[in-house]
Formats: C-alpha cells, sequence, structure tokens
C-alpha cells in the first residue's frame, strides 16, 4: 500500500506539473494542452466506437506478436542453449540479425506483406523475438548438469529432459524475457502504425491528429492511452512473475 501510494503520489505531482506548465505562458497556447483538457478529450474519444477499435487493433497486433515471438524463440532458444555445435554455428547469423532497428525494414516489410496489420506484427515478432531467445539460452547456461544427467540416467530422452528438466528451470528467465518483449512489441506496433500507416491503430490515430492543426489534445490523449496500455500490460505480467515464477528469483540468491 505505501508503495502504490508513493507510485499515486508521483502521477499526481506530474500532472500538477504539467497543468501548471499547461496553463503557463511559457508554451504558445495549443502546443501543450494541460491534463484537464486531455481528460476531456480523453473521455470524448473512449465514447467514440472508432477509437475503441483502434485501441483494440493494436492491441490485438501485439497480442499476435508476442504469441508468435515466444513460439519461435522459447523452442529455438532450447535447442540453441543445449546444442553447443548448433549455437556456434549460428551465432555469427544471429549477432548479424539482432542489431538490425525493426524500423529500418519497414519499406521492405511493406513491399512483402503489403501495408495491412501482417506489417506491424512481422516487425513487432522480429523485435520482440531477441530478448526471450538470449533469456532462454543464458538460462540453459545456468542449469545445473546434475539434474540433466540424473535425467538421463533414468533413460529419459533429450526432448522429454528439454521438456521436463531445462524449460522448467528456464521458466523464470523465460518469463523475464516474455515482459520485455511484450514492451518492446507494443512500441514496435504503435511506431509501425506511425511511420508505415494502417487503417486502424493507436498509431495511426495519432498520425491522423497530429496532421490537422490545433488537435494537441488528441494527440495527446492518444499518447496517454499508448503510455496506459503499456503500463497495463508491463503490471500484469509482473504480477504472473510474482505470483508463478517467485521461486526463480528465490533460487538465485546467495544463501
Amino acid at each position: 500500500m505505501r508503495a502504490a501510494f508513493r507510485g499515486l503520489a508521483g502521477v499526481a505531482g506530474l500532472l500538477l506539473l504539467w497543468e501548471l506548465f499547461g496553463r503557463s505562458e511559457l508554451v504558445p497556447p495549443g502546443y501543450l494542452p494541460p491534463p484537464s483538457v486531455v481528460l476531456v478529450s480523453l473521455v470524448n474519444l473512449v465514447l467514440d466506437g472508432k477509437f475503441v477499435f483502434d485501441v483494440i487493433a493494436t492491441v490485438l497486433a501485439w497480442a499476435i506478436a508476442l504469441g508468435i515471438a515466444t513460439a519461435v524463440a522459447v523452442p529455438l532458444g532450447l535447442v540453441l542453449g543445449s546444442a553447443p555445435a548448433v549455437r556456434r554455428a549460428t551465432r555469427t547469423v544471429v549477432e548479424l540479425l539482432r542489431p538490425i532497428p525493426s524500423v529500418a525494414l519497414i519499406p521492405l516489410v511493406i513491399i512483402l506483406f503489403g501495408g495491412g496489420p501482417e506489417a506491424k506484427i512481422v516487425l513487432a515478432v522480429y523485435a520482440s523475438v531477441w530478448p526471450i531467445l538470449f533469456n532462454t539460452i543464458y538460462a540453459l547456461d545456468e542449469l545445473d548438469p546434475l539434474l540433466v544427467d540424473t535425467a538421463r540416467v533414468f533413460g529419459t530422452s533429450r526432448p522429454r529432459v528439454l521438456a521436463t528438466v531445462a524449460l522448467p528451470s528456464a521458466a523464470p528467465f523465460v518469463m523475464t524475457g516474455i515482459r520485455t518483449s511484450a514492451a518492446i512489441a507494443l512500441i514496435v506496433v504503435v511506431s509501425t502504425e506511425l511511420l508505415a500507416g494502417s487503417a486502424l491503430g493507436l498509431g495511426q490515430f495519432i498520425l491522423t491528429a497530429g496532421s490537422g492543426g490545433g488537435q494537441m489534445d488528441l494527440v495527446l490523449a492518444g499518447t496517454v492511452v499508448a503510455g496506459l496500455v503499456g503500463y497495463l500490460v508491463n503490471a500484469g505480467f509482473e504480477w504472473v512473475q510474482r505470483r508463478y515464477f517467485a521461486w526463480g528469483a528465490r533460487a538465485e540468491e546467495p544463501a
């Protein structure tokens, strides 16, 4: 409760400074609407069905991208983390692809997939797959060899060892990677909607609102909603991590 109170106090302080700054003469009128104005615009937008569809489109694309990235990165990480020869053979390719910014691939993705929701999903998958992949690989590096040897003594096959021994041991690290990738995927989805254009989405709404004069309240309202979605996503994954994977954090603490 004390931590929650401090968090609310910080938000209240930020809104107060924003209100004072927005109503002062330090910025030209209309450049930075105060939160009281943005809140009214936000309520009106929530009552507008089209804006709700924009939010749903962004969240749906984010969820699909994160699900695909997890489904790809976890098995691939298990393979690379458990097979040193494969890991060494693919290291150059992985290290070459990983630093490429997702936004730099927007023209190529649009040519291949068009400007529909597929483009932002593909780019979000590309950006969010890396934290999950490397967290899975590094988790297997920390796996106790005694656990693997014991499973093999009892005749457990290699795939079953990965599924019943390696994956549960790596689960806290994998969850950390998923939580990081969740934020990255949301950023990439909104950025792609903003830069590449889209029929629906928060990024497209912000772009459309920003292209018209005197609509900074709508721009900020859309930005606030994007921030709220990101906060809720992170808080949800943080709760899941504390609720179901807290044992991983305790196991890492020194005795």
